[in-house]
């Protein structure tokens, strides 16, 4: 590679923007490790870090940061009540929960407070990574485990569900009630277009719309919308 390449090249990962990211969990060993492995990955950088809930509104505050790895038990503030708030003051910072947690009750509370990932303490560090930048590109991330909460949470009726299809948007079609269906089920937009043999443009399109419809805020929103109207099935 030619200098004037190698300097192009270098130029372009220059103009990447970066992750601004804070780390908030109560943990002394946990945040400061949580913020040494994302600080360490390309194109992420850890803006501040805060040990409650309280200082994770603050930090949002300070240094608007992209996303904001929130912790749920937490001192004087929980992470759900952190979230809501900077859910509420601050839209332009996602929030990706990462946690011990994996009860029903935690994720749907999470969720409603407008957490755009759910991941566990169990993920590794190139999930947590992918989630942090998924959500800074306004999309969402549900831990597998979490998933699967929830779908054994609706086969013991833990999750409040309607009749299936009752109570959507009224104006949702077939084909886009089909489509939350299958996010519900945990399919990227890739997987929907080869179930459905369409493309994936077509299925972006189908998901703007059903969103826009639903008042949904995010793929995560859109899975708990899915299971709370009974649109998913349980696994056999």
């Amino acid at each position: 590679m030619s200098d004037e390449q190698q300097g192009q090249g270098e130029g372009r990962r220059e103009q990447q923007p970066l992750v601004r990211v804070v780390v908030a969990d109560d943990q002394t060993a946990v945040r400061e490790a949580l913020a040494t492995v994302l600080d360490l990955q390309p194109g992420v950088e850890v803006v501040a870090t805060a040990k409650d809930g309280g200082e994770a509104v603050r930090a949002a505050e300070e240094h608007s940061p992209d996303v904001i790895l929130m912790d749920l038990n937490m001192p004087r503030m929980d992470g759900v009540e952190a979230t809501r708030l900077v859910s509420e003051r601050f839209p332009g910072v996602a929030v990706v929960v990462l946690t011990t947690f994996a009860d029903e009750e935690y994720i749907l509370a999470a969720l409603g407070a407008g957490a755009r990932g759910y991941l566990t303490k169990e993920s590794g560090r190139q999930d947590i990574t992918r989630a942090v930048r998924a959500a800074a590109a306004g999309q969402s991330v549900l831990d597998p485990a979490v998933r699967d909460r929830l779908v054994a949470a609706a086969a013991r009726g833990g999750v409040p569900a309607e009749r299936p299809g009752s109570g959507l948007a009224p104006d949702l079609t077939p084909r886009e009630i089909e489509v939350l269906t299958l996010i519900g089920e945990g399919l990227t937009n890739r997987g929907i277009a080869e179930r459905l043999v369409v493309s994936e443009a077509t299925v972006k399109t189908h998901i703007n719309n059903l969103f826009s419809k639903a008042q949904l805020r995010d793929r995560a929103h859109a899975v708990k919308y899915a299971f709370t109207h009974g649109l998913v099935k349980t696994r056999e």
